[in-house]
């Protein structure tokens, strides 16, 4: 691993995997998704740069409640998650992003404690430096130490180390990008990464009207399309692509059997695709799709049955007035 530190390095690290651990590259990604039978490119590319801000626009969308949601439950209840476990706490969360959300658990937990250590875990490097450094301005308590890298790496590696119990964070519907057997794997890591007495904070959309669940994912001002079609013109910017984001449809459609928000984009015509950085070209048929995004949906009993398989109990859980979202604590 390589550790990178600002110029006040006892309160910002960025530990980074080597390229070897750190799995796939997004190119390696893009041939074998893209040259299976069943065409995927997967979700965890949507946050470049033009990616992240128009997901951010995504969330303020009137059809995409989810944010809002979560958020009411962190301004209403974030007092008491902080507390929860008893105690002072640090904090580890996976898929950090902007850490905007985050920053109303931080300002709770330092009311409660003079300083919190942050450990945070995305893939971008590039993000993880401009949160950690904004977080570490905002808050003067605060010690950022940040990985780069897959979740499932990390949590296997042995690098996550604490000195205090620790409330782990997988918030913002995160867990419903994974198939069922890839967030159980997941939510087990993350409870053998942690000790006795550490908890789990799980953000969870819930199963509801199809209606509501498809808008959320294919709004009226076409935001999420564009967000979709970015996959393919980051494969344009990074590895030579040829893509024409016109020829491609963003399709959204609800399995309820599934309780999952699959998300697809669906070739308009026959084409040919050259990609320069992997010297092939992929032939696409008119109504093709390549699969970008699952989005599953949770009840309490979805919550209780993955916290059963990862050996934890379920201790509390937390709602939006609509009852759209909830937020589990999951504890050893």
């Amino acid at each position: 691993m390589t550790r990178y530190l600002t110029s006040d390095p006892e309160r910002f690290e960025l530990v980074e995997l080597p390229r070897a651990a750190a799995g796939y590259s997004f190119a390696d990604d893009v041939l074998v998704g893209l040259t299976a039978p069943k065409k995927t490119l997967p979700s965890k590319y949507f946050y470049d740069e033009l990616g992240s801000a128009l997901f951010d626009a995504i969330t303020r969308l009137p059809e995409y409640y989810l944010t809002r949601a979560e958020t009411e439950i962190l301004n209403e209840q974030g007092w008491e998650m902080v507390r929860v476990l008893g105690g002072p706490v640090d904090f580890l969360e996976l898929g950090s992003g902007s850490a905007a959300k985050t920053r109303i658990l931080i300002d709770e937990a330092l009311r409660a404690q003079e300083t919190l250590r942050y450990s945070a875990i995305d893939i971008s490097a590039e993000a993880l430096r401009s949160s950690s450094a904004a977080l570490v301005e905002r808050y003067e308590g605060l010690s950022v130490r940040a990985y780069a890298g897959d979740y499932f790496t990390l949590l296997q590696s042995g690098a996550l180390t604490f000195d205090r119990p620790v409330l782990a964070m997988l918030m913002g519907s995160n867990l419903g990008n994974y198939a069922p057997r890839e967030a159980q794997a997941l939510v087990s890591l993350m409870s053998g990464a942690l000790r006795p007495g550490d908890g789990i904070l799980l953000g969870t959309d819930r199963k509801k009207d199809r209606a509501v669940l498809e808008a959320a994912y294919d709004d009226s001002a076409g935001v999420t399309a564009a967000f979709d079609k970015n996959l393919l013109g980051r494969i344009n910017r990074e590895l030579g692509g040829h893509f024409n984001l016109r020829a491609f449809d963003h399709v959204a459609r609800y399995d309820d059997a599934r309780g999952c928000v699959e998300s697809f984009l669906v070739s308009a015509v026959a084409q040919s695709v050259r990609i320069d950085a992997l010297d092939t070209s992929i032939e696409f048929r008119k109504g093709e799709a390549i699969h970008t995004e699952s989005s599953y949906k949770f009840d309490d009993a979805d919550i209780a049955a993955l916290a059963q398989g990862a050996k934890l109990e379920v201790r509390q859980a937390w709602y939006d007035k609509g009852k759209r979202f909830n937020v589990h604590l999951l504890t050893k």
